[in-house]
């Protein structure tokens, strides 16, 4: 059968021929229209019910609110919760006016955001599990549109520890490994691995990168940092030193190569640059070549080519701070912060060094000059870079500024130093070395080196324990100069100790020249076996002539 939906909305008629009364009609199963409009309004109500029905199953299904900010999973770390806001937004970029946040029932400051979003402060809100809810006023054609979301607070970061790595090579393989309670994720110099249920962790990279940070991040977003130091052991260095000059004599460089090739040493300690500030051979560091530093006394690339064909390493020695050729320089052409100099503004005078001798260890200029210097000659092919006048000059601090220091001490900024220039030379498969006054072992304010600081920055510690160089009395020795033995032993026992709890390595200036006593082979090899009694066997021999002791050596 077919509706006429034209007639059924017409005023009722009689469906017979004949007329009938109002009352007739009512009564009879023929007044049925007269229900009509009753039916039409419920007709429509349902559509509106479906309606607002689609509306709240949309709302209820979170399609119409979007909230910015929030993780997807409702993991909240202290990351998040840093920035203290997330936005609402409609997804229609429709208005939120009145709209509606509580967490746990509580509601949340909210404020205008751009364009047309709602900014809510999430305030002060504990660890644990929490519910957001979010409801924009509805229409009176449909309900409330509502988003509710379980959030679950944790801003405590993964417990890290990591183990003692050590290296066999700077080209060999090493793995991280360490626990990492709590965290989905650890990385270390790049490379991420996931931890095992008990936390534990191993990371393999294909070389030691030096210092480096391992980072440990769980599903909040919370993270856990730890310095880690990877270990590469300097292998037994036996060397005498050569300054750069001396390496251009035939006469003085023949018999070192001799020794070299016959295996008494296993190094040459060439010099880069010496007390006078000259840098031996042609570099390409623009400030040595702009203050005239650079001297070109050897071609360091013929040299490092030279020793490695006979089986020995290159140690690059650098006196740092020590440098009249920059500080005169930069005293006259007006960049005077890069001298030491007098709280009244004047230049330093570096006592019996002269004036002008000492160079700023706080300033940036300087530092970089010499970190240069270092990365540049482990780049040629040394093997070693080791410091020399790493400090402060002799005397009273109270009379000497060194502008930029601000409120780092002395000991802490030669140390900084020492570590950027071991990040630096590391790159290129460099160790570095540290020589240091032996009186700084147990007086590290008195030149600013701090042995136990310099010990955690540099890969070996070689202290210039010349006998020569000792008041009587030192350590019980009542004439060092006339015991090697005794005052080398003990001397260098005190440098064990200090540096026991790091990596770094001791080995030892050795003195091979006479200085109030005659020194000859049997004076070389008494502090060559003391060393060995204390357990140390690499060794530096210095003679500022180049000309050394050969049967003092195995």
């Amino acid at each position: 059968m077919r509706l006429d939906w034209k007639n059924w909305l017409r005023s009722p008629t009689s469906r017979s021929s004949g007329s009938t009364s109002d009352s007739a009609a009512s009564a009879s199963p023929a007044g049925f229209p007269r229900r009509r409009p009753v039916i039409l309004v419920c007709v429509l109500l349902a559509l509106v019910l479906a309606i607002g029905g689609t509306l709240s199953l949309r709302a209820a299904h979170g399609t119409s609110l979007n909230l910015v900010g929030l993780p997807r999973d409702g993991e909240v770390g202290a990351q998040v919760l840093r920035s203290g806001e997330f936005e609402v937004t409609g997804a229609d970029g429709g208005k939120l006016k009145g709209t509606k946040v509580t967490l746990d029932g509580e509601p949340l400051r909210t404020r205008a955001g751009q364009g047309g979003g709602l900014s809510v402060d999430l305030g002060d809100v504990r660890d644990g599990t929490h519910q957001l809810r979010v409801t924009q006023p509805g229409s009176w054609l449909g309900g409330d549109t509502e988003v509710t979301r379980k959030l679950t607070v944790d801003t405590a970061a993964p417990r890290l520890k990591v183990a003692d790595t050590k290296a066999g090579g700077f080209q060999k393989p090493v793995t991280v490994r360490g626990e990492a309670a709590g965290a989905q994720k650890v990385t270390v110099a790049g490379r991420a691995a996931k931890p095992a249920k008990d936390g534990s962790f191993a990371v393999r990279l294909p070389r030691p990168p030096g210092r480096t940070t391992v980072t440990a991040t769980d599903a909040a977003g919370n993270t856990a940092r730890e310095d880690a130091e990877l270990t590469v052991h300097r292998p037994l260095l036996r060397t005498v030193h050569v300054s750069a000059q001396g390496w251009a004599s035939d006469a003085l460089r023949g018999p070192v190569m001799k020794m070299l090739k016959q295996k008494k040493i296993n190094a040459v300690q060439l010099d880069i640059k010496d007390e006078l500030g000259e840098v031996g051979y042609d570099s390409k560091v623009p400030l040595a070549k702009s203050i005239g530093a650079a001297k070109g006394y050897y071609d360091a690339k013929k040299a490092v080519k030279e020793i490695h064909a006979a089986g020995g390493a290159v140690v690059g020695r650098i006196v740092a701070f020590r440098d009249p050729i920059l500080a005169t320089k930069s005293w006259k052409t007006g960049h005077r912060d890069r001298v030491v100099r007098t709280p009244g503004g004047g230049a330093y005078n570096g006592g019996s060094y002269g004036q002008l001798s000492f160079t700023n260890f706080a300033n940036k200029e300087v530092r970089k000059y010499n970190i240069d210097l270092a990365e540049e000659a482990a780049k040629l092919g040394f093997d070693d870079i080791l410091y020399d006048y790493i400090r402060r000059p002799d005397g009273p601090i109270r009379k000497m500024s060194f502008p930029g220091l601000g409120d780092t001490s002395p000991e802490r900024s030669v140390a900084d130093v020492v570590g950027e220039t071991r990040a630096a030379v590391r790159k290129h498969h460099a160790f570095l070395g540290v020589s240091v006054f032996g009186i700084a072992v147990d007086r590290p304010k008195e030149i600013a080196q701090d042995v136990g600081m310099l010990a955690q920055e540099a890969d070996y510690i070689s202290p210039m324990i010349y006998p020569s160089h000792w008041a009587k009395g030192e350590y019980g020795v009542s004439d060092p100069n006339s015991q090697p033995y005794p005052i080398t032993k003990r001397s260098l026992a005190a440098f064990a100790k200090k540096t026991k709890h790091t990596d770094a390595q001791i080995i030892p200036w050795i003195q091979d020249f006479s200085l109030g006593v005659s020194y000859g082979d049997k004076e070389v090899r008494e502090q060559l076996d003391a060393a060995r009694s204390d357990g140390i066997k690499g060794f530096l021999l210095w003679n500022p002539g180049v000309q050394y002791h050969e049967g003092a050596l195995d």
